[in-house]
């Protein structure tokens, strides 16, 4: 538990590192969302764009005694208005990113997938937690947890894509990948051990690109190198993985939560697959990870400035 933090600390560090991006913040009507606003901006970590009612922001910035001196408002009448507003500045160029402020996580998807006037690209938009886990040596990604209830297996594979994408983003050349289920065997009574073996396969095809894919994997197996090795389990990914693939949201949600509420863990939170990163916060959140999210959304705009063919795939 003496290392909890180390690892935001050092992805924090490295999103300073890099030009600050332009961060719509949507709807910021209580002090969470707001504080967290102007401290990732105070970090150095983006230049943020107030997007919502400006008699409300004004008054909660008053009563909390923030200081809003150095931000731009865009007025919004009500949170739905907010989160169309955020999209728009997206759309007009205006902005890199945009962060979830006091409204419901529904009302700012629901305008970011809006065919025609929301962010959507090729991609599939899944959501990915980067876990400060005090007992692991690197920062863990488990992906999708919040967006995708039962993906398929065509959803898996941009699921897959966009977790890799964003560690390359975070620095990790070669990530690895373990695809989970509750076994390391193919059964065909188990569906999600078929389809990490069809994942892999896809993998070995060039379907999927940049990282190194092993599964089906049990959690043990993927994180335990003392368990691959009890289970005989002779793999590149076993017991070192750094993203963890998870059948459907459920156990996603479980698994996250198990490590923040009885692990220590810390979960930073982002969504990918959009024309642009969305940051999830929670008002749980510790201010480390809320800024630790910030810095991951960061990362991911530096890195498609770098490579902007990737980004409009």
């Amino acid at each position: 538990m003496e290392a909890k933090h180390e690892k935001y600390d050092r992805l924090i560090a490295r999103a300073k590192a890099v030009d600050r991006i332009r961060c719509a913040v949507a709807h910021p009507c209580d002090e969470s969302s707001l504080r967290g606003a102007l401290e990732a901006a105070q970090q150095g970590l983006f230049v943020p764009i107030l997007v919502g009612p400006e008699g409300r922001i004004r008054k909660v910035a008053a009563e909390f005694d923030l200081d809003l001196s150095t931000c731009s408002i865009v007025d919004a009448g009500h949170s739905e208005a907010s989160a169309e507003a955020a999209v728009r500045l997206v759309r007009e160029g205006k902005v890199d990113a945009i962060m979830k402020g006091s409204l419901h996580t529904d009302e700012l998807m629901a305008a970011v997938v809006k065919r025609d006037t929301g962010l959507r690209t090729a991609r599939r938009i899944s959501h990915c937690f980067v876990m400060d886990v005090p007992a692991l040596q690197q920062a863990l990604i488990i992906s999708d947890a919040a967006v995708n209830i039962f993906p398929t297996l065509k959803d898996k594979v941009h699921i897959i894509q966009n977790a890799i994408d964003m560690a390359h983003a975070l620095g990790l050349a070669l990530p690895k990948v373990a695809i989970l289920s509750a076994m390391e065997t193919v059964n065909p009574d188990v569906p999600s051990t078929i389809e990490a073996g069809a994942l892999c396969k896809m993998a070995d095809r060039g379907q999927i690109t940049g990282g190194l894919l092993d599964g089906p994997l049990a959690l043990d197996n993927a994180i335990s190198l003392s368990a691959a090795k009890i289970k005989k389990i002779n793999s590149p990914v076993a017991g070192q993985a750094d993203i963890l693939i998870v059948p459907d949201l459920e156990a996603g949600n479980m698994l996250a939560k198990s490590l923040t509420f009885m692990a220590g863990a810390d979960a930073a939170g982002i969504v990918l697959g959009a024309r642009v990163p969305i940051i999830l916060t929670s008002r749980a959140d510790s201010v480390t990870a809320r800024l630790a999210s910030c810095a991951v959304a960061a990362l991911v705009v530096h890195a498609n400035r770098q490579q902007p063919q990737k980004a409009a795939t």
